[in-house]
C-alpha cells in the first residue's frame, strides 16, 4: 500500500505541478477561477471531506476495540461523507457547464481544472466502492478484528485522498483565485 501510495503521489504532483506552471495562464482565462466559482459550496463539501478522516479513524479504532457494531456505524458515516463530497463536485461541475459554460476543452483554466479536480473525483469514487465493499463484508460479519490489517490499508487510501484535497483545495479555490 505503501508503494502504490507513493506512486500516487507521484501522479497528483505532476498534476498540481502543471496547475502551478499555467496559474497566471488560468487566472486569465475567460471565464476563469474567480468568476465561477462557488465557494459555500466547496467549502461544505470539503468538511465532508475532511470529517471523514475523523471517522474512518474512529472506525478503525472501533474495530481494534472489538467492535464491529461500532465499525459499521463510523465506516458508514465515512462512506455518507464522501458520497456528500462527491455529490457536491457533481453540483460543482454541472453549474460549471450549463451555467458558465466550462469544459475541459475550453480553455487551460478548464482543462487544468478538470483534469486535476476529475482525478481526485475518481479517487474518492474508488475509495467508495472499496469501502462500500468492505462495508458489505463487515455487515455480513466476514470483516472482523482478524482484519485490521485491510481496514488500516483502505484507511490510509482515503487518508491520502483527503490530503491531497487539503492541497488541491489551497491551490485552486485559495491561491488560483
Amino acid at each position: 500500500m505503501i508503494a502504490f501510495l507513493l506512486s500516487e503521489a507521484a501522479f497528483f504532483s505532476t498534476l498540481i505541478v502543471t496547475y502551478v506552471s499555467y496559474l497566471g495562464e488560468i487566472r486569465a482565462s475567460v471565464p476563469g477561477p474567480a468568476e465561477v466559482f462557488a465557494l459555500p459550496l466547496v467549502i461544505l463539501a470539503s468538511i465532508c471531506l475532511f470529517s471523514s478522516s475523523f471517522t474512518i479513524h474512529l472506525a478503525e479504532r472501533s474495530l481494534r476495540q472489538g467492535s464491529v457494531s461500532g465499525f459499521l456505524l463510523f465506516w458508514g458515516l465515512t462512506i455518507g461523507l464522501g458520497a456528500l463530497f462527491i455529490l457536491g463536485t457533481i453540483n460543482e461541475w454541472h453549474d460549471l457547464i450549463a451555467r458558465h459554460g466550462l469544459w475541459i476543452n475550453r480553455n487551460i483554466f478548464g482543462t487544468c481544472y478538470f483534469t486535476l479536480v476529475g482525478f481526485h473525483a475518481i479517487h474518492v469514487t474508488v475509495g467508495l466502492i472499496i469501502m462500500s465493499i468492505v462495508f458489505g463484508l463487515a455487515w455480513q460479519g466476514t470483516i472482523t478484528t482478524a482484519h485490521k490489517p485491510t481496514v488500516e490499508s483502505v484507511s490510509w487510501y482515503w487518508h491520502f485522498v483527503d490530503g491531497v484535497w487539503i492541497v488541491v483545495f489551497t491551490l485552486v479555490y485559495i491561491v488560483g483565485r
